[in-house]
């Protein structure tokens, strides 16, 4: 799990194009909204898209589990490995 939370730390630094935050700057259970990471909900909509882009996972705006699973890295990395697109056999 520790890898898949690098790849998503990455992924937000990418994302959000935060160029002066590294990985090593976002705990894995710090808050990502408000007070922590402080990212807003227009970050939380460009993340959900590059989410759907790298991993295939599509995000229900309308799912009442949004908060928790967005609440941090450690969160978005188990809501990943549940719901990841299963790579294309070819």
């Amino acid at each position: 799990m520790k890898a898949l939370e690098l790849e998503i730390k990455q992924l937000i630094i990418d994302a959000l194009e935060l160029e002066e935050i590294t990985p090593d700057d976002i705990g894995s259970e710090e808050a990502l909204f408000g007070d922590g990471l402080g990212l807003d909900s227009i970050d939380a909509l460009e993340l959900g898209v590059a989410l759907y882009q790298s991993f295939g996972v599509k995000v229900d705006a309308e799912d009442e589990h949004n908060r928790k699973n967005f609440y941090s890295v450690s969160n978005l990395a188990r809501f990943v490995a549940a719901n990841r697109a299963a790579p294309a056999q070819g």
